[in-house]
């Protein structure tokens, strides 16, 4: 897959994991880092599993991969930080 291809996987994998995880970050360039980081996570995970060829081509396949990815980077990020989604104080 071409970076062009990397990049749009990313933005689509990246809005749709902030929107499941409730992620309050603002910007296009976090979002497609967050997408590609997650596709190389998931690639990862994938390819561990047996499943080598899912992210060599763009389809749904290496979206959800990278969805899936996105999600845990997101959800280690959080536990990381200590708290939830920005936005959301306790007292």
């Amino acid at each position: 897959m071409s970076i062009i291809g990397w990049i749009l996987v990313g933005l689509i994998a990246g809005v749709f994991a902030r929107s499941v995880v409730k992620d309050d970050r603002t910007g296009c360039v976090y979002t497609i880092v967050v997408g590609v980081l997650g596709a190389l996570i998931g690639g990862a995970i994938a390819g561990a599993a047996g499943h080598d060829n899912v992210v060599r081509h763009f389809g749904l396949r290496s979206i959800l991969v990278a969805f899936l990815g996105a999600c845990l980077l997101l959800l280690v990020l959080q536990a990381i930080s200590g708290r939830g989604p920005r936005g959301i104080r306790r007292r």
